[in-house]
């Protein structure tokens, strides 16, 4: 047990313990003070005593004092500080910036510097086309917030779009004194940047393309923040609905059908094309090398007869029996493997005489005769 809890009652004294219990008692005498001059003691014989002067400098002096202990008490209490883990403390000075404090324990001069906490560990997001209604099941309210998700493609077309914007404080000092109200810069330069983007984009582009769409929102809309000085950085910018406006969505479906089918069909085209139109130029490249080689072998065939004949004939001019009797030899040479009987024709007999049988049995010379 302490040295307090070993005291007896009658010896402890009422001891304020925190700010608020000093300033309680400092009242509360206060009080007692003004009342004090306001009660009077009866004399011996009954009688009430006349009044004492009293000074009214001495009052005054006592306020004072009570006033000036209270400022000291407050001001002792508001120099003492603390910063959360996930919070920063900007410091000003007399209306300008002194510091910037970490997460602690801090003292600053009282009635001379302001502290403003900044939590730069909360991620803010901002809903563009959409609320989120937060209850025991969470649902999107849509019905109000159709003109802010509106928007007008490059090719004339009207779109739906519904995006999440996601940032947390970089620096608190251009967050707290830089732009006025950072959440509506944010809102404001958010849907600018995206209606830009989406304004020069084809209808089909921005349904197929979400992340491209999402990384140039970010990436533009990063540097628009950059340049109001508005100490935020940009975590994610995320789209969660790009559709047609509703009372078009029919005719969408419609013409996004036929548009399917005319894909289809221009495959299946595509697929006929590549699957003949090769074969065919085969086909006919085939025959044409064909042709050509049978031009160049007529060609060559033809060119070397010429040339045969021509050898011939020189040397038929030479000596024309010697060349006749070769070109009969050579001739009968080509043409009696092919042949099955040969004849031959004697002058003083009638009938042929039969004197080779080539094709089946072995040659039988014919008779001699006188």
């Amino acid at each position: 047990m302490s040295m307090q809890d070993q005291q007896p009652p009658w010896g402890r004294k009422n001891k304020p313990q925190t700010p608020e219990e000093m300033v309680a008692q400092l009242i509360k005498k206060l009080q007692d003070f003004f009342s004090e001059n306001q009660k009077q003691s009866p004399g011996p014989n009954g009688s009430t005593p006349e009044r004492k002067p009293v000074n009214p400098f001495a009052s005054i002096s006592k306020i004072l004092a009570i006033i000036l202990v209270l400022i000291m008490i407050q001001g002792v209490y508001s120099s003492v500080f603390k910063i959360q883990p996930s919070e920063v403390g900007v410091v000003l000075r007399l209306g300008k910036y002194v510091r910037t404090v970490d997460p602690g324990l801090h003292f600053k001069l009282p009635y001379l510097e302001a502290l403003y906490k900044v939590d730069i560990g909360q991620i803010r997001k901002q809903e563009f086309g959409f609320r989120t209604r937060s209850s025991q099941v969470s649902s999107f309210d849509r019905s109000a917030y159709e003109m802010e998700s509106l928007m007008l493609t490059a090719d004339k077309n009207v779109i739906n779009v519904a995006w999440i914007v996601q940032y947390k404080i970089s620096d608190p000092y251009q967050y707290l004194f830089k732009v006025k109200d950072v959440t509506q810069s944010v809102h404001d330069a958010s849907e600018s940047v995206t209606r830009r983007i989406v304004g020069n984009m084809d209808f089909d582009y921005v349904l197929s393309n979400r992340d491209l769409l999402a990384a140039s929102v970010k990436s533009e809309l990063q540097t628009e923040l950059n340049r109001f000085e508005a100490g935020v950085t940009l975590v994610t910018v995320q789209f969660q609905d790009i559709n047609p406006p509703e009372q078009v969505k029919p005719a969408f479906n419609e013409v996004n059908a036929a548009d399917q089918d005319m894909r289809r069909l221009v495959n299946e085209a595509q697929a006929q094309y590549n699957k003949v139109i090769p074969k065919a130029r085969g086909t006919a490249l085939q025959i044409m090398e064909e042709a050509r080689g049978y031009a160049a072998e007529r060609l060559n065939e033809a060119n070397g007869q010429t040339d045969r004949f021509l050898s011939i004939l020189k040397e038929y001019e030479k000596s024309p029996e010697v060349t006749r009797t070769r070109m009969y030899i050579e001739t009968m040479q080509d043409v009696l493997p092919n042949v099955e009987s040969v004849y031959i024709i004697d002058e003083n007999q009638q009938s042929p005489i039969p004197l080779l049988n080539i094709g089946s049995s072995p040659a039988i010379a014919a008779p001699k005769t006188n």
